[in-house]
């Protein structure tokens, strides 16, 4: 397989990775074979509704079983070892006070692959990530993000626990 663009992951963003090609690789195709021999059971493949149906569930599972092979096959695990933890940096959660909202947030910073904002997860290289990289507790930053500008205040630094 080509050598594509490294990523990079926190441990734990890694280890999952790990755990879902594990996932699909033994139980999920064991459950597309398993679904495939029952609908041949069903008698004519040509108008097999089930039999399409799982033949399509199995080339989905295939397909994110190579896009996972090759995430791993060109992951970098940040070594969070020696990494200052007042600084804000990927593996870092965040607790900043958001100006605008009059609110705080929590925002763990990890890899672009990583993310998912609706649980606090957001990327290094998004707006607000790539802002508060570098940035310590007591900084102020302003972001533009789609709905205009964005000042909040770093209220906390610390590393993300896995």
């Amino acid at each position: 397989m080509a050598k594509g663009k490294q990523m990079l992951y926190t441990q734990q963003g890694y280890q999952e990775l790990v755990d879902e090609l594990h996932r699909l690789k033994h139980e999920k195709r064991e459950e597309i074979k398993n679904a495939i021999a029952t609908a041949r059971g069903f008698g004519d493949l040509s108008e097999n509704a089930e039999y399409d149906e799982a033949r399509n569930e199995q080339a989905k599972n295939e397909t994110r079983i190579k896009e996972l092979e090759e995430l791993l096959e060109n992951a970098v695990i940040l070594d969070e070892s020696n990494i200052d933890t007042s600084v804000i940096s990927l593996g870092s959660t965040v607790k900043v006070y958001h100006e605008g909202m009059a609110r705080e947030f929590i925002y763990d910073l990890v890899g672009s692959n990583e993310s998912n904002p609706m649980e606090g997860k957001i990327s290094d290289q998004s707006p607000i990530g790539e802002a508060l990289i570098g940035k310590r507790a007591g900084d102020t930053v302003e972001v533009e993000v789609p709905n205009g500008m964005v000042c909040m205040k770093v209220l906390e630094v610390s590393r993300t626990q896995g």
